[in-house]
């Protein structure tokens, strides 16, 4: 099972429209024909879609996801419209991946960049992981650990303790992919491997106090194979 994880592609209604660094929409059409090669069999995209939350920009990303011809899913990140995004292509938050099953977590908080669980979707959360236990992949947008950049890790998930408390008696979550942090990020933390993501768009200066933007990082996306209890993982970037 391959399962390749986009992310941060922040579209606009214009398609023309420019980032800090380069043409989100451009640079999403060249992740998705790089991406499409590897012959991917679920694709998840981990939130901030959009960059000005309009239903245009939603409907550039889903005409490009949908040319991967394999099922496709995505969540909000801070910057999204969950409501648009639903009336687009709707959301989901479980995956039945054979033998392994894919959660989706909705970390927004509206109107703020930091994210949050809350105690109802963990209480949820638990429910799901007491009734089943398959191998587990977690999604969600804002990363459940500090990364070592300051001005992010201020802005990352607030409840990230009580989401570690949640997962302690559940040894069947494996791997957490994030978004949010737009750069390749790995991490361990109580057995369980955290990944982070390049954008499709601007990528983030990695350890760095105030935001700074790495122009010199391309865009690219993860791919995840799955195999049993197993998973291997890997960064591919995208030349523009």
């Amino acid at each position: 099972m391959r399962l390749i994880q986009i992310t941060d592609c922040h579209l606009h209604a214009d398609p023309d429209a420019r980032s800090r660094t380069g043409y989100p929409l451009a640079q999403l059409q060249k992740v998705v024909e790089r991406a499409r090669q590897l012959r991917p069999d679920t694709v998840v995209i981990t939130g901030d879609i959009s960059q000005d939350q309009t239903l245009d920009s939603y409907r550039h990303a889903a005409i490009l996801f949908s040319s991967f011809g394999c099922p496709w899913y995505w969540f909000p990140g801070n910057h999204d419209s969950p409501d648009l995004m639903n009336d687009v292509h709707p959301l989901q938050d479980e995956i039945d991946l054979g033998s392994w099953r894919l959660l989706l977590l909705d970390s927004q908080v509206e109107g703020h960049p930091h994210g949050e669980l809350g105690k109802k979707q963990l209480e949820t959360l638990a429910e799901r992981l007491e009734k089943d236990e398959r191998p587990v992949l977690l999604a969600l947008h804002h990363p459940p650990v500090t990364i070592g950049s300051d001005w992010m890790d201020a802005i990352g998930l607030k409840d990230r303790d009580a989401l570690w408390q949640t997962l302690a008696p559940y040894s069947q979550v494996n791997a957490i992919l994030c978004g949010h942090i737009h750069q390749s990020f790995e991490q361990r933390l109580d057995n369980v491997l955290i990944y982070g993501c390049p954008s499709t768009s601007d990528q983030f200066l990695p350890g760095s106090v105030d935001f700074a933007v790495d122009s010199h990082a391309l865009p690219g996306f993860r791919v995840v194979d799955l195999e049993d209890s197993h998973l291997t993982t890997w960064i591919e970037c995208v030349e523009l």
